[in-house]
């Protein structure tokens, strides 16, 4: 069994992406790809409707079934989008009001930046309650937030978060990559915590507005930028275990430069113990919770205690390899079969489905030079490949780091050398130089939105 799971089975990348087909390419699309093949072996999965409204579809089917039955805590609720009903109830950026700080804060230095320290002068904040709905947006001075002290955040984890950013163009336009799949990433994990639905262009049309107004944060660098992080928590006033009757929504901007402290795209090391596991199947770890980071943080610090930088998740009693700490995971080398190939785990339930990881694959593919595959690979195939000189390159992707070289493995008390930066490190170099190159301007494409 294990061998038909490890084995290279295919299908095609845009029936199966988590965020849903890319849109056809035009002739200025860039890399927006369309109709490229790549090969791996996790399940099909549904697609995300380009829609308005917050669906059921957003979700796969059997966790779908599971959240309309009554659970005899509050879970009843009716789903807007099935049986043809009315488009969900939600704010509306042209609601917005917005009320301007009157002190402004002194703008660092972009060359100084420590990841997720500094804040903007504002914060966009939308609540929510059963009984009223969707309040109406509010863009104000970056403040505290005042919570209760029974709220469901604070004693069940009922909270998730999205990460994406803003640069700063070689033409000092400001521009975002690829912002709707986080909207939608953000939409399913709202599904699996119980959270409110909300209409994600307009969330996406506020997260603009915001952004517009602090736009002298975004770092006039191109090795520096703007992080977005929206969250949503579960503020419900009482102590039962059950779906909240209140929530909050609200967005934060930080300037800020390499997520490492290293710095940019030098490499890192990683520990590999499978005494912890970040995720299982039927949990939550395709979804960007909170409780899924908070969870990895004692694993983390025993990997610092061992001399490495980031936690090689591994999974089941084969060391299967998934993610590593913030990132997903690329291993590119010579497969069993002698083909050269990139390979990253699949989509099965267990791996966050990543933006960067989903944008590297198609441009990958889009290459068209070797092989682009989901599938499982274990510690055992990392192992036989290092000892066969077959590895070329090992890397994570994310929305912080974007691209990150891998240079050891420590597992079962082995530090395994990987020869990424020995090999140049020609490819991750190149989805590097590709991918910021998107982001600041200096290539045209479909994956960024300017803003006005």
């Amino acid at each position: 069994m294990l061998q038909r799971l490890r084995s290279s089975l295919c299908r095609v990348l845009v029936s199966g992406s988590p965020f849903g087909p890319p849109a056809p390419a035009t002739p200025n699309s860039g890399p927006g790809l369309a109709g490229f093949a790549v090969h791996h072996v996790s399940p099909p999965r549904h697609a995300f409707p380009r829609v308005r409204s917050f669906v059921m579809a957003c979700l796969p089917r059997g966790t779908a079934t599971l959240a309309r039955q009554d659970c005899s805590n509050g879970c009843a609720v009716p789903f807007a989008g099935e049986r043809g009903s009315e488009v969900a109830e939600t704010f509306r950026a042209k609601d917005l009001v917005i009320t301007s700080a009157t002190v402004l804060k002194e703008k660092p230095d972009p060359d100084s930046l420590v990841f997720g320290a500094t804040f903007t002068d504002h914060m966009l904040t939308v609540e929510w309650s059963l009984a009223s709905g969707w309040e109406k947006p509010h863009i104000k001075p970056f403040e505290n937030l005042s919570i209760h002290p029974a709220a469901s955040v604070l004693h069940y984890g009922v909270e998730l978060f999205e990460g994406l950013k803003a640069f700063r163009g070689v033409d000092n336009k400001i521009r975002l990559f690829r912002p709707e799949l986080n909207m939608k990433r953000m939409c399913r994990s709202a599904l699996r915590a119980t959270l409110p639905v909300f209409d994600q262009e307009e969330l996406l049309e506020c997260i603009r507005q915001l952004i517009q107004i602090d736009q002298e944060w975004v770092p006039y660098s191109t090795s520096a930028s703007l992080y977005i992080r929206p969250t949503f928590i579960g503020t419900e006033q009482s102590l039962g275990v059950k779906k909240p009757s209140r929530a909050l929504l609200f967005v934060i901007l930080s300037p800020v430069g390499p997520y490492f402290s290293s710095g940019t795209f030098n490499p890192v090391s990683l520990w590999a113990n499978p005494k912890y596991v970040r995720a299982w199947q039927g949990g939550t770890g395709d979804c960007k919770l909170g409780g899924n980071y908070g969870a990895s943080l004692l694993a983390q610090c025993e990997a610092s205690e061992n001399g490495c930088q980031q936690v090689l998740w591994l999974y089941g009693e084969d060391g299967q390899i998934t993610e590593v700490g913030t990132m997903n995971l690329f291993l590119y080398w010579i497969n069993e079969d002698g083909e050269e190939e990139l390979a990253t785990p699949p989509l099965d339930g267990i791996i966050l489905p990543g933006v960067t990881r989903q944008s590297i694959m198609e441009l990958a593919q889009q290459w068209g030079e070797f092989k682009v595959c989901e599938r499982y690979l274990t510690m055992d195939d990392l192992t036989a490949a290092l000892e066969g000189n077959r590895v070329k390159e090992m890397f994570g992707s994310g929305t912080a780091c974007v691209v990150c070289p891998v240079s050891d493995i420590l597992y079962k008390g082995q530090m395994l050398h990987i020869p990424t930066m020995e090999n140049g490190p020609k490819l991750a170099s190149r989805i590097l130089g590709k991918l910021t190159d998107i982001q600041y301007g200096r290539v045209e494409s479909d994956w960024t939105t300017v803003l006005p």
